[in-house]
């Protein structure tokens, strides 16, 4: 890579990447060597056996439109190489030798690229010039007819010879006008670059290759190779062999990377922001079975899971009845992998058998996050799927948010399962939440009936809590989150109550929970037992009973304890006692009165207001029993602030 290389491509063209398709020694090396003047073939031993083993890449410019050539190789022992380059082609050129006419490849490569959703394309014979010319209408028929029905079926077929330049001009121009036909890459799409090539280069490390399925990667960018996600940085940045600025969506890209060594860099990986996706083992799928499939595709096989340039051993989890998709039939799928990729919803991939390595299916990821599912859960599971195929943008995401329960979803979330932009999300998530299905808890989504539920809970628990404890002036909050929302996210928790508070359902005061209803009325014996309780802590002062001669002062009985520790308890619901230590209660206007002295001393004591121990002991008229729990309280409540062996009264 060149630092001092700044040129770029033209402002206003159109990019696109085509991949080659076709049979072994059909000339599509050659083919794109004769369009582009670069030889695609770039190792040794390609150029040595003349065929091609791994990816080549060449360029074309062609106006206003410029062209990325990904050659794959045609030979069945390389399909996974084929496979690594065919992910995100916006387009393919299918090669038929006219000499021989319809392969096996052939065909297998044109099952790849409809598994793989490509939508556009072309179709070249090649090698005109080795076959007598009224053969050459026979080749395109046989050609026609394997494209029947296809999304190639109306595509153009152009004869040519790499050799002699026939018919070359011609193509270049339905290259040019297939370019310029083919739709703009989806906006609101974070940038990706799965990895198909790594390499050192001399000055520079690490570089990688690939293409940019979407969003734009700009030299400087802090960046994630996932999995796992090693950080780091692009360096330089290069489109079509020059240094760019910033590469955009559908352009061959190579990176320079800063921060990581080529070693921990492999083919398959994904380059994305920082923090914006996930790695994952489980996905939930909708798979086609091809119909030339040798058998039906069963739960608990395994195969070879191909997306975008990573191979993975998976195992297959029909959630269809019967355990199976026939050959030529769809189904959803769940698919447990061997080791993490990174995928997001919608993404398309290939499957083969694992013995042997035969193309049997494909299909498009829905969830890519996805938990393993029960037996019983089937038909809901499978309704959830179905929304996820065929939804809209904003039902997809209420789906993955109702799918997650009480646990909700952050756009974080959001972003690692669709691999949208913050902005594209936001959007998304406001048509969801005007209407009502979603649920906005202060950044975590929860669908609208789990936060209902989650309501109704907080306000039984709450009413359940003023049944069993009539005397309690009602449920504490930390008790009521552990109880229903410790699995929740604290989000959550804050937005159920504050919703009730805001709707008068519940009433807050303080950390004390209680319906409107809920009103002490104290029975006329209650009423006495608590005045004599009080009266018994009032008469004490600063030198409080323990409990036990407290409530046997105020003639409570040892049967009663638990009863009398309720009347306690509205004592101090109602700040007439003060917790000072354990069972150490003292009353609020002896509290209150000693307060008024420590302030009294500290004004004829300025401007160092403090008192040491002995002084306070004076003071207060206690012994060192009561004096520390005491002094230790108001340094609780900040009335006192210890510096050594003295107190600063701050009140």
């Amino acid at each position: 890579m060149d630092p001092t290389d700044t040129r770029s491509p033209t402002p206003g063209t159109r990019s696109i990447i085509i991949g080659t398709a076709g049979h072994i020694d059909h000339g599509k090396s050659a083919l794109v060597r004769a369009l582009t003047g670069n030889d695609p073939d770039r190792l040794p031993e390609e150029k040595r056996r003349g065929i091609t083993i791994d990816l080549g890449f060449a360029d074309l410019a062609l106006g206003d439109a410029r062209i990325g050539f990904v050659d794959v190789p045609g030979h069945e022992r390389f399909v996974k190489n084929m496979l690594a380059g065919a992910h995100g082609i916006d387009a393919v050129v299918l090669v038929i030798a006219a000499d021989e006419g319809v392969m096996p490849q052939t065909r297998q490569h044109f099952d790849i690229c409809r598994l793989l959703g490509v939508k556009r394309g072309l179709v070249v014979i090649t090698k005109t010039d080795l076959i007598e010319e009224e053969l050459l209408p026979l080749v395109i028929e046989e050609a026609r007819e394997l494209m029947s029905g296809s999304f190639l079926e109306a595509a153009p077929v152009v004869p040519v010879s790499a050799r002699t330049g026939a018919g070359l001009d011609l193509l270049r121009e339905e290259l040019r006008g297939l370019a310029l036909t083919i739709p703009a890459r989806s906006e609101g799409l974070l940038p990706r670059l799965p990895v198909d090539r790594v390499f050192v280069m001399k000055g520079f490390g690490a570089v990688i290759t690939g293409t940019l399925v979407s969003g734009s990667i700009a030299e400087g960018d802090e960046l994630e190779l996932w999995p796992p996600h090693n950080r780091v940085r692009a360096r330089g940045v290069q489109v079509h062999g020059k240094s760019v600025g910033r590469a955009t969506a559908g352009q061959r890209t190579a990176i320079n990377l800063g921060g990581i060594e080529t070693s921990a860099i492999e083919r398959g990986m994904v380059l994305a922001p920082v923090a914006s996706l996930r790695a994952t083992q489980i996905l939930d799928v909708r798979l086609s079975v091809l119909p030339n499939a040798p058998r039906a595709l069963r739960s608990r096989a395994r195969v070879r899971f191909h997306i975008h340039a990573a191979e993975v051993l998976a195992r297959v989890h029909v959630l269809e009845e019967g355990g199976l998709i026939a050959p030529g039939d769809r189904g959803f799928v769940q698919l447990r992998l061997e080791r993490p990729v990174t995928a997001v919803s919608g993404e398309h991939f290939i499957v083969r058998s694992y013995s042997p390595s035969v193309t049997v299916a494909g299909g498009q990821v829905l969830d890519p996050l996805a938990a393993k599912h029960r037996g019983k859960d089937l038909p809901e599971v499978k309704e959830r799927l179905e929304l996820l195929l065929n939804g809209t943008a904003s039902s997809q995401l209420a789906t993955f948010i109702k799918s997650s329960g009480e646990l909700g979803q952050r756009l974080a979330d959001l972003q690692a399962r669709t691999g949208w932009t913050d902005d594209r999300i936001a959007a998304t998530l406001n048509d969801a939440v005007r209407p009502g299905a979603v649920v906005d808890c202060a950044g975590v989504f929860l669908a609208a009936p789990v936060y209902d539920r989650l309501k109704e809970v907080a306000l039984k628990e709450v009413a359940h809590h003023h049944k069993r404890e009539p005397l309690a002036r009602g449920l504490a909050r930390e008790t009521l989150r552990e109880r229903h929302f410790a699995h929740t996210p604290p989000e959550v928790f804050k937005s159920v109550l504050g919703e009730l508070e805001q709707s008068a359902a519940l009433i807050a005061e303080k950390e004390i929970l209680r319906t409107p209803e809920h009103l002490l009325e104290l029975s006329d014996d209650d009423a006495k037992l608590r005045d004599r309780l009080s009266a018994v802590y009032e008469t004490a002062g600063l030198a409080p009973p323990t409990l036990d001669s407290a409530m046997e002062s105020a003639g409570i009985a040892a049967a009663q304890k638990v009863h009398g520790r309720k009347i306690l308890q509205l004592l101090l619901d109602r700040n007439s006692l003060v917790r000072v230590q354990g069972d150490l209660f003292f009353h609020r206007r002896a509290l209150d009165d000693l307060i008024s002295k420590l302030k009294q001393f500290a004004r004829e004591h300025q401007p160092e207001p403090t008192i040491d121990v002995a002084t306070f002991k004076d003071l207060a008229g206690v012994s060192r029993k009561y004096a520390i729990p005491l002094l230790e309280f108001f340094d609780r409540e900040r009335i006192t602030r210890r510096s050594g062996d003295r107190r600063l009264i701050l009140k």
